[in-house]
């Protein structure tokens, strides 16, 4: 998918520095991070759904349950190869699988969803880095530091192809 619209939630200020701290140890490292991406859209975020397109959706039941409380975890690695993307795994409630669902109920045509944002495929994770060489992956671990216990608090939709970004609440 080259442009996309991606409905994501953002976390509480504290946690969002926790990440932010774990980009930034990795590029003082001299490793891939998001912290070289300097754009003002470029925040913590766990996806929830990215598609080409994105007609307006009605997403006030799914703003209604923020904020819920969020767990980041054990680092999870995606992709193949000698490069791999290096995330953080956000543990599943209930809660979050409910705002997940609602944003897919609300978005109707699931089948233009990418793969890992599909129901029953997600694996919700915050990025921290792409294009992590694996040969360097027990040094990068060493870097992050714990979970972090936090809170989603908002919602925003992300346009690509305009580089938009627009909260929803």
């Amino acid at each position: 998918m080259s442009d996309v619209v991606s409905l994501e939630l953002l976390l509480d200020p504290e946690s969002e520095a926790a990440v932010r701290a774990d980009w930034q140890r990795l590029a003082d490292a001299g490793f891939s991070s998001l912290a070289a991406h300097t754009s003002p859209s470029n925040r913590p975020h766990l996806t929830l759904l990215a598609r080409p397109t994105l007609a307006a959706l009605d997403v006030s039941g799914v703003v209604a349950r923020l904020p819920i409380p969020v767990r980041l975890g054990a680092a999870l690695l995606f992709g193949a190869g000698d490069r791999r993307v290096l995330a953080r795994h956000v543990v599943p409630t209930g809660d979050l699988l409910a705002v997940h669902r609602g944003v897919h109920t609300a978005a109707v045509d699931t089948e233009a969803d990418a793969p890992h944002t599909a129901p029953g495929a997600w694996t919700p994770h915050i990025t921290l880095a792409r294009r992590l060489r694996l040969e360097t992956l027990p040094q990068a671990l060493d870097l992050l530091g714990p979970e972090i216990e936090g809170a989603l608090v908002s919602l925003r939709r992300w346009d690509s192809a305009s580089a938009r970004v627009t909260v929803l609440g």
